[in-house]
Order: structure tokens, then sequence, then C-alpha cells
């Protein structure tokens, strides 16, 4: 059966995560795998050195209560992390979802993302995490770390979940959204839904556009092609407000001028800044 891995912390954005997920899930006949994940931070004491400031029997007391008090933070940590996942799969169960399931794992969030995802057609996570400031609109730092490492399509909820009724692709040309425009044409997720290509260009037509949306009609799609001057990502923002566009499907990495690097670049500007879930392909 198709299986979608969906990862919760707990913050704000976990239950956007689950309807995401919920959602997926009917559009793919799929069942739910919920994934948190417990860091060595969560567990762990940070690192020190006492040699110099303690004698033996004092140093010998102080590591004998740090391990006292790791052991109770790891016993929360896990007792927590039981707690947001059954909540999560409350609300995936309420949502539709019959088979969900629950992994309450301990290690790095990267390395473990790499080994659940097998077999998984879509991964799930917030845009933001526990520790983001949402008053800076930061990004959480774990969600480039698992872009980076991901090998299956992202889903980066945003904070509320809306119906995908109209999807925007930012088409670059790339790698990426090629990538992009083949699950699109293979996979059930998003047919039915309105369609718009737009392509941040100084050109006035574009062979490789025209190409992609006719790729699309003939898979199904109701698709258009826009191509528009400026910066990609002040250009995109405005169009997502504008056609009232409920989710957006872009390349991690980009091509020409959206180059190399997710930090600092128009994917992660326009992760940040739009208040619409993310579809991202490697």
């Amino acid at each position: 059966m198709t299986k979608i891995l969906a990862l919760v912390d707990g913050s704000q954005y976990s239950q956007s995560v689950c309807d995401n997920a919920a959602w997926a899930a009917e559009r793919l006949s799929a069942e739910v795998d919920l994934l948190h994940v417990i860091g060595r931070r969560d567990t762990a004491s940070a690192p020190a050195d006492y040699s110099g400031s303690l004698d033996l029997g004092e140093r010998e007391q102080l590591l004998k209560e740090l391990a006292e008090f790791d052991e109770q933070k790891g016993r929360l940590a896990r007792k927590r992390g039981r707690l947001v996942l059954s909540e999560g799969a409350a609300r995936l169960r309420d949502r539709g979802v019959e088979t969900v399931s629950e992994r309450l794992l301990s290690g790095d969030l990267v390395d473990t993302v790499r080994e659940q995802e097998s077999g998984a057609e879509l991964l799930v996570i917030g845009k933001r995490g526990e520790a983001a400031d949402f008053a800076k609109l930061h990004l959480g730092s774990n969600l480039e770390r698992v872009l980076r490492g991901a090998t299956r399509p992202v889903l980066v909820s945003a904070r509320a979940f809306r119906p995908v009724k109209r999807f925007l692709v930012a088409f670059d040309g790339g790698p990426s959204v090629g990538k992009a425009l083949d699950h699109l044409v293979a996979s059930p997720l998003l047919k039915g839904a309105a369609c718009e290509l737009l392509m941040v260009s100084d050109k006035t037509s574009d062979a490789r556009l025209d190409r992609a949306v006719e790729t699309l009609n003939t898979a199904g799609y109701d698709a258009t092609g826009i191509l528009q001057k400026g910066e990609p990502d002040a250009v995109i923002a405005a169009h997502v407000e504008r056609d009232e566009i409920d989710l957006i499907v872009m390349g991690a990495y980009g091509h020409s001028r959206i180059r190399s690097y997710f930090i600092g670049s128009t994917t992660s500007e326009i992760v940040r800044s739009c208040l619409r879930p993310v579809l991202m392909f490697r």
C-alpha cells in the first residue's frame, strides 16, 4: 500500500502536517506513518569540562546528578513524544485515514528520515519547528536538513491547511522542476486541480514552458503557462496571492538565477514568505 511519512514535533505546525497528510492519503489511497524523532539535545546535557573547577568528589557527585537529570529528561522526551504521536494519529483518523502507524525513534533527524522514507510516496514536514522564530518568519533548521537528505518529494506544510483547488508550478526549466512535472503526470495527488505554470523570464516566449504545459494537459490537467518579468521570489509571491493559489510546486534547487543552495535562494524565500504549502522536488 502507498505510504506517506509525516514528521510531527509538537509545534504549531504539527496539526497542519496531519491535515496535509490526511488530504494526501485520501488522494493517494495511502496509509500514514507518523514519525517523531527524539534528538540528542532532548535527552542529554550540554558537554562541559569541570576538571579545573571541582575536586574529585564534587566532580563525581555532579556527574552522577547530571546522569540522573539526563535520564529523567529522556523519560519526559519519550512521554511527550508518545503524546504528540497519539494526538496526531487521532487527528488523522478523525479526517478519514484508516491506517495510521506511530513511530517514536531516537537519533539524528536526517539519518532517521533517510532510514524510514524507504517505500514512502511522500514526506510531510512543517515549515517551522518548535524553536523557530515566528515573528521573523525564520525557517526551521531541520527543514533544510531534511530537504537536502530526502530522496522523496517533500510537502512543506503551512501553518493552516487549505484544500487544493488551484496550484502553481514555479517553472525554471531546471532538472528539479522536471522531476516535479514527471511526478505530476504519474501521480493522482493533484489531478483535478487547476494548474498554472509560471516562468519568470525576460523572454516573450519559451519552448520549454510550452512543452511543459502541453505535457500536463495531455496528462489530464487544465494547465496554463505564464511568462513574467521580474525577480522570481517577488513575482511568484505576488502571483500566489493574486490568483488565490492553494499550493506551490517547485524544485528544491533551481536553475539559472536560482542556484545551488536552498538557504538564501529563491526557493528559501518562497517557502519563508508565502503562507501556502510547498511541494518540493530535488
